[in-house]
C-alpha cells in the first residue's frame, strides 16, 4: 500500500514565498509532492537516501499531509476513517513496556553507530544511549542518532531501512 501526500496551504505558500527557510534538498522534495505520486514513486524520482525522514519533517511542519492511499496494484484505496499517524511517528507503547524491546532498541542504536559511524565518532552519543532511561530517553536521542547515521557515507545508504527497523521497537 502506498501513501500519497499533497501540499497544504502552508506548503503552497512556501512554493511562492520561500519564507520557510527550507534547505534546497527539502524544498526539492516539497516541489515533487503533488497529491498524485506515492512515496515509492517519489523515491524513484528523487534518489534521496532519507526521503522518509524528509517527508516526515515536511508533514510535522505542516507543509504536506496524507491525502490518499493506493493498493498494491496502484489503484486508489479507500481513505482511512481516522487520520494516519505521522510517517516518522513512534509506535504507541504498551501500558507495561517490554524490557527486552527496550534493550533491543538500545543495542540497535549503539551497534548501528559503532558500525556506520565508528565508536570514536559517536562516543558521546553512545554513552548517552547507554545511560538513557526507558523508551522516552531513547526517543529523545532518536533525532541525534538519525543525523549521525545520515552524516556517514555507509550509514546514509542504509539510514531509511535502519530507521524503519528501529521504529518497530523504540
Amino acid at each position: 500500500m502506498g501513501v500519497v501526500f499533497a501540499k497544504t496551504a502552508k506548503g503552497q505558500e512556501e512554493m511562492t514565498a520561500k519564507s520557510g527557510g527550507l534547505s534546497p534538498r527539502v524544498r526539492r522534495v516539497l516541489i515533487f509532492v503533488d497529491g498524485k505520486r506515492t512515496v515509492d514513486e517519489l523515491r524513484g524520482m528523487l534518489q534521496s537516501d532519507d526521503l522518509q525522514n524528509t517527508l516526515g519533517q515536511l508533514e510535522e511542519d505542516g507543509y504536506i499531509e496524507v491525502v490518499g492511499l493506493t493498493d498494491a496494484k496502484g489503484k486508489a484505496a479507500p481513505a482511512p476513517a481516522a487520520p494516519l499517524p505521522s510517517i516518522t511517528a513512534f509506535r504507541e507503547l504498551p501500558a507495561t513496556p517490554d524490557p527486552l524491546q527496550l534493550q533491543q532498541a538500545r543495542n540497535f542504536m549503539i551497534n548501528t553507530l559503532n558500525t556506520f559511524v565508528g565508536s570514536l565518532g559517536a562516543s558521546s552519543l553512545i554513552d548517552r544511549l547507554g545511560e538513557a532511561e526507558g523508551h522516552a530517553g531513547l526517543r529523545a536521542l532518536y533525532d541525534e542518532w538519525f543525523h549521525a547515521m545520515v552524516m556517514s557515507r555507509e550509514g546514509k545508504r542504509e539510514a531509511e531501512a535502519l530507521r524503519t527497523k528501529l521504529l518497530q521497537v523504540i
